[in-house]
């Protein structure tokens, strides 16, 4: 029996983070194969964000479950890149006539690539996709990886936006986390970044962490706020199946909730805005509300590249198969790196998304914001009203957790809060029943 709302309140905060909906965990095999001419057809293809997997790291951190392995053999890099092209010319055709709005390079470290490398990822984009300077791209990077020579690539090609995760500015708590970082090297790569000048710096910071404490926590994001990064994520820690901290038994007090409140607190205090329970904008940051279609990457429309990458249309999201573990992750990307050019023409594993599930999606993506969920917007898109579709939603005002007014549903600051069981709370029966039945390897 699914919880109620009232019942899961009760236990952690932290159930599960909504990031994309329905989770990959959700996606099986697709039959039978559709071919991308067919599925993007009927698509908008005129503000399309164009996302490019790296799945290479110089290490593996102890929380991290995304899809991608340390350190690979050279041949496999070049064989990777190889492949990556081989997959952008299949794509490029399939989608016909369309523009890119938006770019995102991640993976995975993306600046674990050499700089020759680099300048072919876009070289890639430009030639294939149209992609040229003034097209809004972001990369990640990591504080061994950011160097000058790498960097300044990334700003010859116009990149506005580089994200890096720091996790804790104390060596312990990250060494607790199964990442290997010194001060030293973190400060050379955020002066590193600095110096290239790219418009938005973002930091991903990490609470909850192995022998951290909420004095600590503090400390890392007040050193983080002395680079006065234009973002701040901030997110709890999750110790997943199969990560590097599944494996060490760890006896700590879960201190995420207050240290969340207190991270949120300072940064407000100091001139930040919430705009998600995870992401702070500083005053001083690039004006979001410029010229020019905005996009997000959990939207509809985004033409993913690579062994890792997600696809989403409107009624179908489309990958390679999901692992962690690293025999796991080697077999698909090998499987990757063997498929002969003709089976990047179609879509064979994934998702399709009902009527319902993309009503729940587009739920679950706004009323997570601080903004929150319009409701002449879904019914625009939608045809109906959200109160007839979802009416879950009306359980929220009453436990304090959002307000209503003006047209707009909007979590409360105790909503936002909780944003980590209101998101799983509002998945379809379905969509949890795949998740919970896919065997992760």
């Amino acid at each position: 029996m699914i919880p109620t709302l009232s019942q899961m309140l009760l236990d952690t905060p932290y159930v599960g983070y909504a990031y994309s909906y329905p989770h990959k965990m959700a996606y099986r095999t697709l039959s039978p194969p559709i071919p991308l001419r067919d599925l993007w057809a009927s698509e908008r293809r005129d503000a399309l964000f164009l996302y490019l997997h790296i799945p290479f790291c110089e290490m593996r951190c102890g929380f991290c479950n995304l899809f991608t392995t340390a350190n690979p053999a050279a041949s496999m890099e070049r064989q990777y890149l190889d492949a990556l092209r081989r997959q952008a010319l299949r794509v490029r055709d399939a989608l016909g006539t369309f523009q890119i709005a938006r770019v995102a390079i991640g993976g995975g470290t993306p600046t674990y690539l050499d700089p020759d490398d680099l300048h072919g990822l876009f070289d890639l984009t430009s030639e294939l996709f149209g992609v040229e300077r003034g097209v809004p791209t972001s990369v990640e990077t990591s504080p061994r990886t950011a160097t000058p020579e790498r960097l300044q690539v990334l700003a010859d090609r116009g990149v506005d936006r580089v994200s890096m995760g720091v996790q804790s500015f104390i060596p312990a708590e990250a060494a607790a986390a199964g990442r290997g970082q010194e001060t030293d090297m973190v400060a050379r790569a955020l002066g590193t970044i600095r110096a290239a000048r790219i418009p938005t710096l973002n930091l991903d910071l990490i609470y909850g962490l192995p022998g951290q404490t909420v004095q600590t926590w503090l400390y890392s994001l007040e050193v983080a706020m002395s680079y006065a990064p234009e973002e701040l994520y901030l997110y709890p820690l999750y110790v997943r199946p199969l990560t590097g901290l599944s494996r060490v038994e760890r006896e700590r007090q879960d201190v995420r909730l207050a240290c969340y409140q207190a991270g949120r607190d300072l940064l407000l205090s100091s001139g930040y805005t919430q705009v998600s329970m995870r992401m702070f904008r500083a005053a001083h940051a690039p004006d979001t509300a410029t010229p020019g279609p905005v996009y997000c990457c959990q939207d509809d429309g985004m033409v993913g590249l690579g062994c890792g990458a997600r696809s989403y249309t409107r009624e179908v999201h489309y990958s390679r198969e999901y692992a962690v573990g690293r025999t796991s992750v080697k077999g698909v990307l090998q499987d990757y790196l063997a498929r002969p050019d003709s089976a990047f023409d179609i879509a064979d594993y994934g998702v399709r998304l009902t009527d319902e599930e993309q009503r729940r999606r587009y739920v679950i993506s706004t009323i997570l914001q601080c903004d929150g969920l319009d409701e002449a917007e879904y019914r625009d898109r939608f045809g109906a009203s959200v109160w007839d579709d979802l009416p879950q939603l009306a359980e929220l005002e009453p436990l304090g957790l959002a307000a209503h007014g003006n047209g707009r549903l909007t979590l409360t600051e105790l909503g936002i809060e909780r944003s980590d069981t209101i998101g799983p709370w509002l998945y379809s029966p379905a969509a949890r029943r795949q998740s919970e039945e896919f065997v992760l390897l």
